[in-house]
């Protein structure tokens, strides 16, 4: 029997599916196509003024419909997947400490209730391409155990683009990388050599072309651009962990430096994608009753961390940090369904509003879902209205944590030494950032204020003022530094605990004949390290 909370989701949207099939309207709902890059940074994209990497089709789709200008994610991959699928904070799901690893036994519980098994008794056909990353140590937590129909892509964090294989966070006996890339249940060998990509957008095409338009369609495209490859051990050059086609890098000539350059060939790619899966949902006459969704899922890794060179300039920080440049996203919104287009939505917003502001679109009316982070931003993002959400926690983990609410966030640095050791910024290689209109505008630095260190903290900032995260005002606003951290610590107080689980040596891919697989039955009494 499923747990109580999954099992009133599943009720709630079965429900609704029969009040509204049976009127005749399930053929009319919007088809959701919801397209997640993984850790483009905020300067990655041209429509926020870099003129180094052009980005126009993201660009279009995000002037035609609405730019998300304060959208929020979490800090890194596994917790922001999380968050999406069930508009759950990952505080409340367990994914809070650092990201689900290959060898580890855990992953998103089987007592929540995903977005596919939402969409699925609305009569939606519900398809993932590319990565999950929410765990796989059990067939159960595999996307066609949860609610999606197909799944063409990996399980784990991250593969090379060619071979798609993964040394991964591999603790093995054997050190060795796995295979890692599916068509359904099957592992997919025919397309190793081939870019990944290209492999995905193919793939997304060729759903919609095939998919029967009496239906809805969900497409979940996470892709796997723009992170490393990470597929060694240890690698020799960027040129081994940013791959792209050379024609497309020697695009990117004038930039001088090899890894932004193939960084920007891999971002060029992404961008080409979404284009064409645009053009073909035209071709295919769907557009007009789809409502596009692009983000990233956490801020980009610069200056050669986890062997990138994305961009979060001017913003602070990095990926895994909670500073802007870690968790505030590019993203946008785009369909003929809303009432208003073409204006930026300034509003608070956060991953986990996608749920809840989904199921309103599909259904016509807000959802009744207890227990989700998510607000349902549908109307007020159709109608340029005001945000649903005026305070939004980041996260709270290992003594360290932040909080926003209005225009004001508290960061506290205590012991995460990634955190602490991500907290500067990184301008961009191979472009001289005074000569760019950036669309984020940094304050002065005022000498006199204290810096944020984990001596300081807790620290506070103004991001309407201070978007850059300059200038720690905590002394001149010390009682709303005591009031966003008792709202911090209240909230970390009814946490789950993580669920990291230690290493589990039968995961090593040489046990599974040199792929990563499913390593543990469920009902297989004899392991009590699952978590």
């Amino acid at each position: 029997m499923p747990p109580i909370r999954q099992f009133y989701g599943i009720f709630l949207v079965a429900f609704l599916s029969f009040l509204s099939i049976a009127a005749g309207k399930a053929s009319q709902r919007p088809n959701i196509i919801f397209i997640l890059a993984d850790d483009l940074g905020w300067n990655d994209v041209s429509l926020h003024g870099s003129p180094q990497i052009p980005t126009p089709n993201i660009d279009k789709l995000s002037r035609e419909g609405i730019t998300l200008n304060n959208y929020y994610t979490m800090h890194l991959c596994s917790p922001t997947r999380g968050a999406l699928l069930t508009g759950r904070h990952p505080m409340q799901l367990g994914l809070q400490r650092f990201v689900i690893t290959e060898t580890t036994p855990f992953g998103l519980g089987l007592n929540e209730t995903i977005m596919p098994q939402y969409l699925k008794p609305l009569g939606y056909s519900t398809n993932i391409v590319g990565k999950w990353h929410q765990g796989f140590f059990a067939k159960e937590l595999t996307p066609l155990y949860r609610g999606f129909d197909t799944f063409y892509g990996y399980l784990t964090s991250h593969e090379s683009y060619y071979d798609h294989r993964c040394f991964c966070w591999a603790k093995t006996e054997s050190g060795k990388d796995g295979y890692d890339f599916r068509d359904n249940l099957s592992l997919d060998v025919k397309d190793n050599g081939t870019y990944s990509t290209y492999l995905y957008t193919e793939r997304a095409q060729e759903i919609v072309r095939e998919h029967n338009q009496s239906t809805p369609l969900f497409l979940y495209m996470a892709h796997q651009a723009v992170h490393s490859g990470f597929g060694s051990n240890q690698p020799t050059s960027v040129r081994e962990e940013l791959e792209a086609p050379q024609a497309i890098i020697d695009k990117f000539k004038y930039i001088n430096h090899e890894g932004r350059r193939r960084f920007a060939a891999m971002t060029y790619l992404l961008d080409e994608s979404i284009g064409n899966l645009t053009r073909t949902l035209e071709e295919e006459g769907m557009l007009d009753n789809s409502i596009i969704i692009f983000a990233s899922d956490n801020g980009g890794p610069p200056a050669g961390i986890s062997y990138n060179y994305a961009s979060n300039w001017p913003l602070r920080g990095a990926k895994a940090s909670y500073w802007q440049g870690g968790v505030r996203a590019p993203a946008f919104i785009w369909s003929r369904l809303l009432k208003q287009t073409g204006y930026t939505f300034s509003g608070l917003m956060h991953v986990t509003d996608w749920l809840p502001t989904i199921l309103h679109a599909v259904t016509g009316s807000p959802p009744k879902v207890a227990n989700l982070y998510g607000k349902d931003m549908w109307e007020a993002l159709s109608e340029g209205g005001k945000s649903k959400r005026d305070t939004l926690i980041v996260n709270w983990d290992m003594n360290t944590g932040a909080i926003i609410r209005g225009n004001y966030k508290l960061v506290v640095l205590g012991y995460d030494e990634m955190v602490l050791n991500r907290s500067t910024w990184y301008k961009p290689e191979g472009i001289d950032v005074d000569t760019v209109n950036f669309t984020v505008k940094c304050p002065a630095r005022d000498p006199t204020l204290p810096p944020c260190t984990n001596h300081t903290s807790p620290c506070l900032f103004d991001l309407d003022a201070d978007p850059c995260e300059y200038n720690n005002i905590a002394r001149k606003q010390t009682n709303l530094v005591k009031v966003l951290w008792a709202e911090l610590m209240e909230f970390a107080g009814a946490a789950q605990p993580p669920r990291n689980c230690p290493d589990y040596k039968w995961a090593d891919p040489a046990y599974h004949g040199g792929a990563w697989v499913p390593y543990i039955s469920l009902n297989d009494t004899r392991h009590d390290r699952m978590c």
